[in-house]
């Protein structure tokens, strides 16, 4: 895959004018993107560029996070604290996400979508109400392990690192996850399944695989 450098502004706004032309593929009046990536590669700060960037041109922005979608403890848990297998299949709650976050921007939904159900610190429901997203809004959600659900996303970017800054950037305390993330890029393919791969092994100077 051949990649061209670019900075963090000029991939924002490259990607929220490419959003802004983008028709959902499955006719819905909502465009649902993902910004997938390792906990190490922040995910959630492009998703929050993005997010802003996307207001600034008038759309209606619901930013999600995956974490906010984890199960139980008691199951997530199962198979112990630092299972790799069990991270990448049982932690998040992905029928979850469909129910209460893609299937009310299917084509004909009502468009309200729950912000988040599970609060990791207290393990207990997050009771986080409703959101409405009206007609023409975008759906923003961030996190690790996105690729390979069927989720119905409109526009995936994934950001890549390789396996030493991976392993350079992701804390001590969640090394033992490192295998999840070795299996998914063997097993999902995340450079294959997105739309858009962006570069990031070095914060200053990320590259992608677009023109801008």
């Amino acid at each position: 895959m051949r990649l061209q450098a670019i900075t963090w502004e000029r991939l924002t706004d490259a990607l929220a004018e490419r959003i802004i032309a983008t028709t959902a593929q499955d006719g819905s009046p909502w465009l649902r993107v993902a910004v997938d990536g390792a906990p190490a590669a922040a995910p959630q700060d492009l998703a929050a560029r993005l997010t802003e960037a996307l207001r600034l041109r008038g759309r209606a922005v619901h930013r999600a996070g995956a974490y906010g979608f984890l199960r139980p403890a008691s199951l997530r848990l199962e198979y112990g604290r630092e299972d790799p297998d069990a991270y990448h299949d049982e932690w998040f709650d992905r029928q979850a996400l469909w129910r209460e976050v893609f299937q009310p921007l299917d084509p004909g939904g009502t468009g309200r979508v729950l912000p988040d159900l599970w609060d990791p610190q207290t393990d207990r429901a997050t009771r986080s109400g409703y959101v409405e997203l009206p007609p023409g809004g975008v759906l923003v959600l961030h996190g690790p392990l996105l690729l390979g659900h069927w989720f119905p996303f409109d526009l995936a970017v994934h950001l890549k690192l390789s396996g030493a800054a991976l392993a350079r950037r992701t804390p001590e305390r969640e090394r033992w996850t490192l295998p999840a993330f070795a299996r998914y890029e063997s097993e999902t393919r995340p450079d294959e399944a997105a739309d858009v791969v962006v570069r990031a092994d070095d914060q200053s100077r990320p590259a992608w695989n677009g023109t801008a």
